[in-house]
């Protein structure tokens, strides 16, 4: 009895001591850190982000000056820069992740085997060579900048990158990426009604048509409705210039090499995801629903794809943390994301080592607990309930 009374005392002194001595370690590593940056005259401490940077990003999605702007904000548009790969990595990642899986397993042996091959060639080559040969390779065959590719009316392709046409959205224009967000909401709320309607045992609404209609219809009309009242958008048009393509929207070749790299190299993880989730579900269910007349389209979008989403999810989110985080690779193509700014510039120019890196990693950590956070919370949307 009196072993058993003090075996809880020795668990929590024990855990005691173990908490006591991480923390006389953590104190000591950063006591003999700030007392080697003090020697070599770095001041510790995050003040530096409030001193001017004085150095220009290729790529900024917000106004940065660099005459002007601080350190913070140059890691900010570093931070944005990694947003914008990642979630539009994301995004096209998914959707030839999920026609890639769903032609592995189509009747059509010639769809069967592009599949595979796409597959297993993807999968099984270093993300980092895939990079280099997209940036590198078909760079490489690109027209130079003073013999550019013309497309249409002002579209520009050369070595330097791909030039379009730019609107300007600010003032009233606003209201454009407004519809097209409404757009968006509204076909999503479409597609929570189908769902309801499913199901409930009647018949689905044509999410795709209609969801089709609005996200490119709302904001057609709100453009056209514009320049009805007199509020013309104004559109910058890319030029030739002495040198190079001036004006418009440039999609810089490093942007588009990691995309690209990115998005087909997690498509071939996720399309075998895909497949795995797919072949869980019994093909009794199938079945069923072709005995009921649908076609295949029908089958896969109405039966079998809900059911597998509880196996594809969990798994599902992994890819997405590690593209996200596959996503610092960038700076070997000299991408200015994150890893780029802060532990490349902002790190050389300032030798604040220790915050830089702080800085880096609980910026990728808060991501990846975001994401895991609304995959977690999609998961359970999907999971199956025992009744």
């Amino acid at each position: 009895m009196a072993d058993s009374a003090l075996a809880p005392k020795l668990r929590l002194a024990v855990q005691a001591g173990l908490l006591l001595a991480v923390a006389a370690l953590a104190y000591g590593a950063t006591t003999n850190a700030a007392d080697k940056l003090a020697r070599q005259g770095i001041v510790a401490g995050f003040g530096f982000l409030r001193r001017a940077a004085g150095f220009d990003i290729s790529q900024t999605l917000i106004p940065y000056a660099a005459a002007t702007a601080t350190y913070g904000e140059a890691i900010l548009v570093g931070l944005l820069n990694t947003l914008l790969v990642a979630s539009l990595g994301i995004v096209l990642a998914t959707i030839l992740g999920f026609v890639v899986g769903i032609a592995r397993r189509s009747p059509n042996a010639l769809a069967r085997g592009l599949a595979a091959t796409y597959v297993e060639t993807l999968r099984n080559l270093p993300l980092l060579l895939q990079l280099l040969v997209w940036y590198v390779a078909v760079r490489v065959v690109l027209p130079p900048a003073l013999e550019p590719a013309v497309f249409a009316e002002g579209a520009f392709l050369t070595q330097r990158g791909l030039f379009l046409p730019r609107p300007d959205f600010s003032g009233t224009g606003w209201l454009v990426p407004a519809a097209f967000l409404l757009g968006i909401g509204a076909t999503l709320i479409l597609a929570r009604l189908s769902r309801r309607r499913i199901e409930a045992g009647r018949t689905p609404l044509p999410v795709l048509a209609a969801g089709s209609g609005l996200i490119l219809g709302l904001p057609a009309l709100a453009w056209i409705g514009l320049a009805l009242a007199g509020r013309v958008i104004p559109i910058a048009f890319p030029a030739r210039g002495p040198y190079d393509i001036e004006g418009g929207l440039a999609v810089q070749p490093e942007f588009a090499a990691l995309l690209i790299g990115l998005s087909t190299y997690s498509a071939a993880f996720i399309a075998e995801i895909v497949r795995a989730g797919l072949d869980s579900v019994a093909r009794g269910q199938e079945e069923a629903a072709q005995a009921l007349g649908l076609n295949r389209a029908q089958r896969l979008r109405l039966v079998v794809v809900p059911q597998a989403m509880r196996v594809i999810v969990p798994p599902l989110t992994s890819q997405y943390l590690s593209l996200t985080k596959n996503s610092s690779l960038g700076v070997l193509i000299g991408y200015p994301d994150l890893v780029h700014v802060t532990m490349g510039t902002v790190l050389n120019q300032t030798n604040q080592a220790v915050e830089a890196v702080a800085i880096t990693m609980g910026i990728y950590l808060a991501l990846s607990l975001v994401t895991s956070v609304a995959m977690n919370l999609y998961n359970r949307r999907v999971a199956l309930v025992e009744r």
